[in-house]
């Protein structure tokens, strides 16, 4: 069965269920089979660094200019 893993950072059940469907579906439609698993790994910004900086410090700096 393919397998489709997806890293991002958190999102609410309801937007999950949609990533699920589309990527399901897509799936389906290339593979041509219907069982297709989908894996969601939800990141902290304190986990994930962009640039060699923490995206929670990114974020922190940016609110802290935009305010």
């Amino acid at each position: 069965m393919p397998t489709i893993m997806v890293e991002g950072p958190k999102i609410d059940v309801e937007k999950k269920r949609q990533l699920v469907k589309k990527l399901t579906e897509a799936a389906v439609e290339v593979y041509g089979i219907e069982h297709i698993i989908v894996i969601i790994r939800e990141n902290p910004p304190e986990n994930v660094g962009i640039s060699g900086e923490l995206l929670a410090d990114r974020k922190r700096n940016e609110d802290k200019t935009s305010g």
